[in-house]
């Protein structure tokens, strides 16, 4: 058994946890839920070392843990998914796996390679990760660098599991095969902490649930016992605010972006084509690697197009470069890697939101020196409008939870005045009072603002809620258009067995 007691640890006066005990038993999945800032991460990381709690105590079958770095977690069986991407880009996918284990492959200081390349396929194929052991990590996308992150913890054979959002960036498909992994390991008897902000899956996959809130202990129940609107009001201290958001009506609405005949050699895109009109939301749905965002990435000139037209409201447009299809056609991306692509994390909220405007604060046209008064106003609107939580707009992006990172990612193309917006997973890793206030944003740009909106997501619900037209992708094709308001009245049961009937 796994015991904290009066767990407590505060950052620069902020109470990150006030005394939290909880008890993790053999063979049990427990999750830890609760929004951004409850205290989730921070209890997790004192359990594996990487914090040490200013007091009290971490106790493993009834040994009391003194744990002052992650090697020391390691030694002692436990080990940690999480929910940030900790890799090295440039090593190989099976150097990652093994990076904390290299002296079990190493002798009289030589690396016995092979043997790193066949221990890390092993641990692919649990996670379905089909590719070979060499790889370079760089050229993976983000969800298969969260699949690495979760065959690297499997590795370790540990005694406690934590997994921080382990399927943040991943579909219901590699989700399944995950969840069938840890109901291995469970029988084998492992402690497993699941943190998620995903309440389907919590409710499918864990034993018992304790939840936080503002640092403090909430309470703890069985799965069993609890329905959904039970646990969210534990959570936010409030009822969710679910619902069919109903009509966007653009089917007659010209339409704002559309591609033809489009193919890569390097993502493997063989004539696709897709429109999108003013006003509409259109969902791009399928597994990882199916090709959704490789297609985005391609039409927007981020990677290279071998072949194919791109056509802004009627008119044929070259999209040679991202920086092209931004500041020329006013088409805007929010990558599904805020970390590492959509926001400098070490700069400031109102750099990060002012950074693709910048010509718009300089003193004068042809002298490139920025008013800061100017570039200041316009992060305050965006921070009120969003209500972005942040004493205040100097504040490193990095100090934010994930879903005010997410709100600044979108004020970054919101400043810009994009017309149409490609909105690439947008509540990875948010909580659930974040995902609502994006969600509500995202159908007000397209209902209210007229916006043609393109939604990436591997969570179904989230792209049933907001399209009303969805692409399906297997395999680097689209296999099935679903559309119609009706349609996407139905309940999400039954849009879901149809989504179904594509992967088939």
């Amino acid at each position: 058994m796994l015991e904290l007691k009066n767990i407590s640890k505060s950052f620069g006066g902020v109470k990150a946890l006030q005394n939290i005990s909880v008890q993790f038993h053999e063979g049990e999945i427990h999750a830890i839920l609760g929004e951004n800032g409850a205290g989730k991460s921070t209890l997790m990381k004192i359990v594996c070392g990487i914090y040490q709690a200013d007091q009290g105590e971490v106790i493993l079958d009834g040994k009391k843990m003194k744990l002052n770095d992650y090697n020391d977690a390691i030694h002692n069986g436990i080990s940690i998914v999480n929910q940030e991407i900790n890799l090295i880009p440039e090593s190989s996918i099976a150097e990652n796996i093994v990076l904390d284990k290299m002296d079990q492959f190493t002798k009289l200081g030589f690396v016995n390679w092979n043997r790193i390349n066949e221990t890390a396929k092993k641990y692919m194929d649990m996670v379905g990760l089909e590719f070979d052991p060499k790889t370079p990590v760089m050229k993976l996308s983000a969800a298969h660098k969260q699949l690495i992150q979760i065959a690297k913890a499997l590795s370790a054979n540990a005694k406690v599991l934590m997994l921080d959002e382990p399927t943040s960036s991943l579909t219901q498909y590699e989700a399944n095969i995950l969840f069938n992994l840890v109901r291995e390991l469970k029988k084998k008897g492992v402690i497993m902490i699941f943190v998620s902000h995903k309440l389907e899956e919590v409710m499918e996959i864990c034993d018992k649930v304790t939840v936080f809130r503002d640092g403090q202990y909430i309470g703890t129940g069985d799965t069993r016992d609890l329905t959904k609107q039970q646990i969210i009001k534990m959570m936010i201290g409030r009822e969710s605010n679910i619902h069919y958001r109903g009509r966007l009506d653009a089917e007659n609405n010209p339409v704002a972006l559309e591609a033809k005949h489009i193919c890569s050699k390097l993502h493997g895109l063989q004539d696709l084509n897709f429109y999108v009109r003013r006003g509409e939301i259109l969902g791009f749905y399928g597994l990882v690697g199916s090709g959704r965002s490789e297609l985005a990435r391609t039409v927007l000139g981020i990677d290279k197009m071998d072949s194919g037209e791109v056509y802004l409201n009627g008119e044929r447009i070259q999209t040679r470069s991202f920086a092209e299809s931004l500041h020329k056609h006013g088409i805007g991306y929010i990558t599904e890697n805020r970390k590492e692509e959509g926001l400098f994390l070490d700069d400031s909220i109102k750099m990060n939101i002012s950074l693709n405007t910048l010509r718009k604060f300089y003193l004068a046209k042809a002298v490139p020196l920025i008013k800061p008064a100017l570039e200041a106003e316009n992060a305050e609107k965006f921070v009120e409008k969003l209500e972005i939580k942040t004493p205040s707009i100097n504040q490193k992006a990095a100090s934010l939870s994930g879903g005010n990172q997410q709100k600044v990612a979108i004020s970054k193309w919101l400043s810009v005045g994009c017309d149409v917006l490609i909105i690439d997973e947008p509540t990875v890793g948010v909580d659930i009072g974040a995902k609502e206030y994006i969600h509500d944003l995202i159908w007000s740009l397209a209902k209210d603002e007229g916006k043609a909106i393109i939604l990436i997501s591997s969570d179904m619900n989230e792209i049933i809620s907001l399209s009303r037209r969805m692409l399906i992708f297997k395999e680097k094709q689209i296999v099935d258009e679903l559309k119609g308001e009706d349609f996407f009245a139905r309940s999400g049961a039954e849009i879901s067995a149809e989504i179904g009937k594509s992967f088939i």
